[in-house]
C-alpha cells in the first residue's frame, strides 16, 4: 500500500473509530436523560394485584442463610406449595432440603401444623380470615411462615407502612418472562423484587438481606406456577391425623413441628 493509500486508510479508520465512540457517548447520554419506570408504583401495583385475587396457588423455590460461629454461611432450601382460597382458606405443604415434609392448614376455624417425620401435629382454634390466622400464626404462636405479607389482604398498606424507600434497577429478561427489577428498604431488611410486566403483575423472584443480623444472611424465593383459577375441594384445608400420629401442643411444635436449622454443620470425620 502507497504511503497515500495508507493515510486515507488510516483517516477512515480513525473516523470509523471516533463514529463507534461518539455513538457510546450519545447512547450513555440518551440512558441518563431516559425516564426510569417508577419503582413504588410497580410494586404496589403487584400487592394490589395479589390482595385482590380471591384463589390462588403458587410454587416457591426458597433458600436462606444460616451464619456459622466463625462468618460462614450454610444454604438450606425448601420448596412450598401454598394455596390459597378467601377468605378463610389456606394450605401450605413444605418440603425441606432433608426431604422432610411439614404442612400447615386453615380451615376457617383452627390452624394445624403437622410435620410428617416425626409424626407430630399441633392445633389452636382461631376462628376468622386467613388475615387473622396468619398474624396470629407468626406472632403469637410463634411460627415460621416465610413470605406470610404476600397472603394478606392488607398487602398493599402493610408496604406503604414498612417500605421507607424503593427504587428502579432494570428490566430483565433471563427469568422467564420480561421482569422489572427493583430495590427497597424496610427499617430491618433490604429486599429485591423481580416483578413480571403485563397485566399480571405478579413477583418473579424475591431476595431479602436482614442487615442487622449478624452475618447479614439472605433469603431467596423464585415462584413458580402461579394459578388464579384454582377451585380446590374442600378436603385440601381439612386435616385428619394419620394413623400413629401425636397430637402436642403448639408451645412444644415451636420447637419439634417446624425446627429451625442447626446453625453449624455436623463435622465428617476427625474425633
Amino acid at each position: 500500500m502507497s504511503g497515500f493509500m495508507a493515510r486515507v486508510h488510516g483517516y477512515f479508520k480513525t473516523v470509523g473509530a471516533l463514529t463507534l465512540i461518539a455513538g457510546a457517548v450519545l447512547a450513555m447520554v440518551a440512558a441518563v436523560g431516559e425516564k426510569k419506570p417508577d419503582a413504588r408504583q410497580i410494586m404496589m401495583r403487584m400487592a394490589d394485584y395479589l390482595s385482590k385475587a380471591p384463589n390462588w396457588s403458587v410454587t416457591v423455590h426458597s433458600a436462606y442463610d444460616a451464619v456459622q460461629p466463625d462468618g460462614a454461611k450454610v444454604e438450606w432450601n425448601d420448596v412450598r406449595k401454598v394455596t390459597l382460597v378467601r377468605p378463610d382458606r389456606l394450605r401450605v405443604e413444605t418440603e425441606r432440603s432433608d426431604g422432610a415434609h411439614t404442612l400447615v392448614v386453615f380451615d376457617g376455624k383452627q390452624i394445624t401444623t403437622f410435620d410428617e417425620r416425626a409424626k407430630v401435629y399441633a392445633q389452636a382454634p382461631h376462628p376468622g380470615t386467613v388475615d387473622d390466622a396468619v398474624v396470629y400464626f407468626v406472632r403469637d404462636l410463634g411460627m415460621r411462615l416465610p413470605l406470610a405479607v404476600l397472603l394478606l389482604s392488607r398487602f398493599p398498606e402493610e408496604l406503604q407502612q414498612r417500605v421507607q424507600s424503593v427504587n428502579y434497577v432494570e428490566k430483565t429478561m433471563t427469568l422467564g418472562v420480561p421482569a422489572d427489577h427493583i430495590v427497597g428498604r424496610t427499617a430491618t431488611v433490604d429486599f429485591q423484587l423481580w416483578i413480571a410486566e403485563g397485566d399480571r403483575p405478579l413477583p418473579v423472584r424475591a431476595v431479602l438481606t436482614y442487615r442487622n443480623a449478624p452475618g447479614q444472611p439472605q433469603f431467596r424465593a423464585d415462584f413458580a406456577d402461579w394459578n388464579f383459577d384454582i377451585e380446590p375441594l374442600e378436603s385440601l384445608f381439612t386435616f385428619t391425623p394419620p394413623e400413629g400420629a401425636k397430637k402436642i401442643p403448639f408451645a412444644t411444635a415451636v420447637a419439634k413441628v417446624m425446627p429451625a436449622r442447626p446453625r453449624q454443620p455436623a463435622k465428617q470425620g476427625g474425633k
